[in-house]
């Protein structure tokens, strides 16, 4: 494995088996698999999550990492191509990604959406870019549309919930100030299909995921025997739901305008996920979230302190997945 950008680059039967992996090193790590391999970590946005994980994940398997927070402590690094460089950046990423890369035995990346132009940002300007700077095992650690070591961890959390493949998985919009990365939402939506599950993606007027990345999950849906339909009925979508995956993220009827998007939400406030919401579900469902998540404005405190919810078993389970990514690209 060179590349761990999209997971819709695997088969079923390769992430089942990188699932496999995870469940063996999560008991056995193999502390000296990766003794003298070196794993690059390059942040233009923020991480908790993310970035501690792959760090003890390397760890743990024997080897070493560096990380990168451009503008923190290092050259600013522009990103914009034929960019005219007369600003805050003193280094570019034509020079930046290479030099990065000789240094380490993988990379990871992380590059969220620029938030401005959609086509731009389903096409993955960015990340394609820095993909063609880097000769060295790549690993996608958020992209503008994609986020697949989240998508991984979450399926191995259904997995251990032993939440049935055909099981409703209902992937809602949560109510956040301001617009948010889709990166996790389609990430998210083609996990679920791709398990085969029923998805149902619920939101508010304004807020459908683009028709490039409801495609990409039926297509994976028809390939695992689910399905993917979307709708703003709450008590239609939440009937009988195994699952509430909630996700904020930004407006697509007006993306990249900021106040248009915050006229559009000021009045959905009551898309915060609370324990009526599961009136109509499965009564064993669960609540799933990425993290970070603001309380009481995206999922209510009684939700996340409760039961129903398993956000922090999905954090812990970065780390393993993140291994089996690790051990199958350098081991």
């Amino acid at each position: 494995m060179r590349r761990f950008i999209d997971l819709a680059d695997f088969s079923r039967e390769q992430i089942l088996d990188l699932l496999e992996l995870a469940q063996a090193l999560q008991h056995h790590p193999e502390p000296r698999a990766l003794a003298g391999k070196v794993l690059g970590l390059a942040f233009f946005n923020p991480s908790l999550r993310t970035l501690a994980s792959f760090q003890a994940g390397m760890a743990r398997l024997g080897g070493s990492s560096f990380v990168i927070t451009p503008g923190q402590g290092t050259w600013l690094l522009e990103t914009q191509p034929n960019a005219i460089m007369k600003g805050a950046a003193a280094e570019h990423i034509r020079e930046g990604i290479p030099v990065l890369a000789s240094y380490c035995d993988a990379l990871g990346v992380r590059a969220f959406a620029d938030g401005k132009s959609l086509e731009s940002d389903l096409n993955e300007s960015l990340f394609r870019m820095i993909d063609g700077l880097c000769e060295k095992p790549l690993i996608n650690m958020e992209s503008a549309m994609n986020h697949p070591c989240q998508a991984l961890a979450d399926w191995r959390t259904l997995d251990e919930m032993k939440i049935p493949t055909r099981a409703k998985f209902v992937l809602s919009w949560a109510y956040h100030p301001k617009a948010l990365p889709l990166a996790v939402p389609a990430a998210t939506v083609h996990m679920a299909a791709m398990r085969g599950m029923e998805v149902v993606v619920l939101r508010p007027e304004g807020y459908a995921l683009p028709e490039q990345v409801m495609e990409k999950a039926r297509l994976a849906a028809r390939e695992a025997g689910g399905s993917v339909t979307e709708t703003s009925d709450r008590a239609a979508a939440l009937n009988g739901a195994s699952v509430v995956y909630a996700k904020e993220w930004g407006s697509t009827a007006y993306y990249g305008d900021v106040e248009a998007d915050s006229r559009l939400r000021a009045d959905l406030s009551d898309w915060c996920v609370r324990e009526r919401w599961f009136e109509r579900a499965r009564p064993d469902a669960k609540l799933m979230h990425c993290l970070p998540v603001r309380r009481n404005v995206a999922v209510a405190d009684g939700i996340l302190d409760g039961p129903r919810a398993v956000v922090k078993q999905e954090a812990f389970n970065r780390l393993p997945v993140q291994m089996a990514v690790l051990h199958r690209m350098l081991a």
